[in-house]
């Protein structure tokens, strides 16, 4: 044995006291983008393998169809609208005065009032470490002012210039220059998200003997919809007429996720913390729709719509949990569960005690998949306007669904075992229920304190 092997060894040993905890979180990944969920042009062959080590969820929804909002959610296991978060950062800053609707304000940071996750592990002795997309505030509200130890690309802007070294300028964004720091230096070629992976593996190897909570989250495969070139070229010759998936780039973006979470993985394998580590693989909302280049981006079949609505298309994620020794490998769950559930679910599996008021721990789920958790509903509300929608709310009560628009009041209603495509509007032929749900609704955006759209009299005056 080598003294590095032997190191390795040592700390593997004096690690396997506590759990660790990984959670990768990719950024505007579809509820269908992956093989394991149906996907046909894509190619995810590494988190195909982890997925064969892990329960997959299949009804995992994200707080918001934004990103900010659902990243808070995750942090504190809080609703964004408790929060006042609904908005991503940018958009909370930005002021809307052509639609017939005037949406309320956004927090445009997450309060350092909360408390997070990343504080609740380091009051417990862990090291903290963020490598990626943050979007939850400036440098005054940044990781490591919410408990992380290290940062490294953690800043407020959405998305990065470019995911080509050196990954800045000002060719997008209005001429506004992104840069994405804490990385070195590096070289013509070299690709954002293999930066963060080696960034997280440094750090990994940076902890010691002390347990972790390290968040990975990438970039991938929000916009600027950019791929290595040979993957780019390899899926444009494999797209045929049947596919639902027809981006190329994209596609190469989800190969190069995937290939990071597996270089992750094994690295976890190597120093021997595996055993020990539970390991998260999720996404902040539903897949953009929208065309990028000429070229729609993802196709959320068969769910409806995509990023910033509250139909399945734009909340429905994927969600892929490994605890060792726990979860069954290769296991199903179709309990709906939501990126709240995460901060008490944490909370639990390392002993340190911790409840939410907008997520439960789902513990017994990742136990027994078939296990039952307490009744609830689950409340989304997006008073915003977007590509995809007008200010809306949203509650999942067991297998039904109601939107409510505040644009003209109407209610659409689902039943989603039977119509997870959401075709089918029942409201009218089901008005008792429709009215049950909606005042359910409207009970839950009071108690939390939901900021509600007004009427534009600019607009009303046309």
């Amino acid at each position: 044995m080598t003294r590095r092997q032997w190191l390795f060894s040592a700390l593997a040993q004096a690690q396997s006291k506590q759990l660790n905890f990984i959670f990768i979180l990719a950024d505007d990944l579809g509820g269908m983008d992956l093989p394991v969920y149906g996907a046909d042009l894509h190619e995810t062959p590494e988190l195909d393998a982890f997925a064969k080590t892990a329960m997959r969820f299949t009804q995992a929804y994200a707080a918001a169809p934004i990103c900010s909002p659902t990243r808070a959610s995750i942090m504190t296991g809080k609703a964004p609208a408790r929060l006042g978060i609904t908005i991503w950062h940018e958009g909370a800053l930005r002021k809307v005065t052509n639609q017939p609707l005037i949406p309320p304000p956004s927090e445009e940071k997450l309060d350092h009032k909360e408390i997070t996750l990343a504080e609740r592990f380091k009051q417990a002795g862990y090291k903290t470490a963020h490598i990626g997309k943050w979007h939850l505030g400036t440098t005054s509200h940044g990781p490591e002012t919410q408990g992380f130890d290290v940062s490294v690309g953690g800043t407020h802007w959405g998305a990065p210039q470019t995911y080509f070294y050196p990954y800045k300028g000002t060719q997008r964004f209005n001429g506004e220059y992104r840069f994405v720091p804490g990385l070195g230096q590096g070289k013509d070629g070299d690709y954002l998200t293999d930066q963060f992976t080696d960034a997280a593996i440094r750090e990994i190897d940076a902890f010691g003997g002390s347990p972790f909570f390290l968040n990975l989250w990438f970039h991938n495969p929000h916009t600027p919809i950019e791929a290595k070139p040979a993957y780019a070229a390899y899926f444009e010759k494999k797209i045929r007429p049947e596919h639902k998936h027809k981006n190329a780039q994209y596609a190469g973006m989800l190969k190069s996720l995937s290939e990071n979470t597996g270089r992750l993985l094994a690295h976890l394998e190597k120093r021997g913390l595996a055993k020990n580590t539970v390991v998260v693989f999720f996404s902040d909302n539903g897949g953009f729709t929208e065309k990028y280049d000429g070229r729609a981006v993802t196709n959320n079949f068969p769910l409806r719509s995509g990023k910033g609505s509250l139909y399945e298309g734009g909340v429905r994620v994927p969600f892929l949990l490994r605890w060792p020794g726990v979860t069954p490998a290769n296991s199903t769950c179709d309990t709906p569960v939501w990126s709240c559930d995460f901060f008490p679910t944490f909370m639990e599996m390392a002993g340190l005690g911790g409840t939410s008021p907008d997520g439960v721990s789902i513990v017994p789920l990742l136990k027994n998949p078939k296990a039952q958790l307490p009744a609830r509903d689950l409340h989304f509300h997006y008073p915003h306007y977007y590509a995809t929608t007008s200010p809306v709310s949203m509650i999942r009560s067991g297998d039904w669904k109601l939107l409510e628009y505040f644009d003209d009041g109407h209610v659409e209603l689902f039943q989603l075992r039977e119509d997870p495509s959401e075709s089918r509007d029942l409201a009218s032929e089901q008005p008792a229920r429709a009215n049950e749900l909606k005042a359910k609704l409207h009970a839950w955006r009071n108690s939390v304190g939901a900021r509600l759209p007004v009427r534009n009299p600019a607009v009303a005056k046309r």
